[in-house]
């Protein structure tokens, strides 16, 4: 049998077996259905069209909802510092070479849009759009920091931190912090997180390096958010255990910044593959029972600017697919880089435009990757224990090459096996006594699967 999921098994099982109990004593908050079943698509505008404006990026949206994705998150779009003396760039920034001043982590105006991407209206078209074709769309916030020109600074220089001499205090990439010590900025920051759902009716947002800003910012925000849309959503760019409190109250969902650390170091062969078991482990029984975290394995920090970051060329085209297997299996929520639906293997920038290499979507490996993840999302949405069912690890004979496990919600289970070595292997598999047979044996090669 030969079946493009490479080194993977789909079985769907309507049979009892117990399930698993967190010694964790706390629960996170419950998030906005639109989020916890969601499939989170990446858009980074410089990347997305090769115009890499808003307009452009409106009018090729009708191709991620047909993908299958249901929620989009876009990078800052908002005017960004214009400051083109170096000192002031972040080393990211000087190293790309792109001699561009303007970073869209580098905010200047947190109220508008920046004309290299339109216009206000044009982002209100954008989440029109987005809108019409059944899409949730989350902007992407930074408030960590800002640019030496942000516009607030003129009348108000205690908006950042400010040393003993009244130079101003750096937070990361060499940026001045805000003060959230002053009541003030929270209220001026507040107010612009409610300014864009109140005008634009954006349904969430994407918070930047949230585990450096004060929790009790983010709950508040929450609190006051919730007033105007009660199923806003809060996504928190943050490791799993850089504050646990987070999924508490504040955030709907966090990045897993571990596990991917530890899925890279896998398939980079410095581990077996029973590290992601253990890593999956060791956070599961440290953060609030139920605690989400979106899965990915790019995005657009991980493939910026150098050519040697992109997963598709270091990984390979198959192993991939298998990465992407396990992921949408695996609790959490799918996520997908603007680009992995074909395979693209394109330098990517976010100081300087580098574009997508749309053409290779007419290429065997680019059509064979967009059925494929038509395929996933079209299984995630349709299965109930993929959104919301128990993880059970199942034993096997290669736990060095393969992830097995149980997707389990009331009597359905869904069997995932992921060979994520480049060798085949003949597998034995311990179901627990409860199922059917005590063993399962499958063959699983490198690229494809036979049975």
């Amino acid at each position: 049998m030969k079946n493009i999921f490479r080194t993977v098994v789909f079985c769907l099982m309507y049979i009892g077996v117990s399930g698993q109990v967190s010694p964790n004593l706390k629960s996170a908050r419950t998030p906005p259905a639109w989020l916890a079943e969601g499939i989170i698509y990446q858009i980074q505008p410089r990347a997305f069209t090769p115009e890499g404006t808003l307009p452009a990026a409106t009018k090729q949206l009708k191709n991620v909802a047909e993908l299958g994705a249901t929620i989009v998150y876009l990078c800052p779009v908002f005017v960004s510092d214009d400051n083109d003396d170096q000192r002031t760039w972040s080393p990211r920034q000087k190293a790309s070479k792109m001699n561009n001043a303007k970073n869209p982590y580098r905010m200047m105006d947190y109220y508008h849009v920046d004309p290299e991407y339109g216009n206000d209206d044009d982002l209100k078209a954008f989440v029109n759009e987005c809108h019409h074709l059944g899409l949730r769309i989350m902007l992407d916030m930074v408030y960590l920091h800002c640019g030496s020109r942000a516009v607030f600074l003129k009348e108000n220089p205690d908006f950042i931190k400010r040393d003993a001499e009244g130079g101003a205090v750096k937070a990361g990439w060499n940026w001045p912090a805000l003060n959230f010590d002053n009541n003030q900025l929270r209220e001026y920051l507040w107010q612009n997180m409610e300014y864009w759902v109140n005008e634009f009716d954006v349904d969430g947002f994407r918070l930047d390096v949230a585990f450096g800003v004060p929790l009790d910012f983010w709950e508040t925000a929450r609190t006051r958010l919730e007033k105007i849309r009660p199923d806003i959503g809060m996504l928190s760019e943050a490791h799993e255990d850089s504050r646990l409190e987070d999924q508490l109250q504040a955030f709907d969902a966090g990045y897993s910044f571990e596990y991917f650390t530890a899925l890279k170091s896998v398939m980079n062969g410095n581990y077996p593959v029973s590290h992601l078991r253990n890593k999956w482990n060791e956070f599961t029984n440290m953060c609030p029972i139920g605690s989400r975290f979106i899965r990915y394995f790019d995005n657009h920090d991980i493939s910026n600017d150098d050519w040697h970051n992109r997963r598709e060329k270091d990984w390979g085209f198959d192993a991939c697919n298998a990465v992407f297997v396990h992921l949408f299996t695996l609790n959490g929520i799918p996520f997908i880089y603007n680009g992995q639906e074909i395979a693209d293997t394109a330098r990517h920038s976010i100081f300087g435009k580098a574009p997508i290499a749309w053409e290779r979507a007419s290429a065997y490996a680019g059509q064979t990757r967009l059925t494929f993840l038509q395929k996933l999302c079209e299984i995630y949405k349709n299965e109930q224990a993929l959104i919301e069912g128990e993880l059970i690890w199942l034993e096997n004979n290669h736990p060095e090459s393969v992830l097995s496990n149980v997707r389990k919600v009331g009597e359905e289970q869904i069997i995932t096996i992921v060979n994520l070595s480049n060798y085949p292997v003949h597998l034995k598999i311990d179901i627990p006594e409860y199922f059917p047979k005590n063993t399962c044996n499958v063959l699983l090669e490198s690229g494809v699967l036979s049975g």
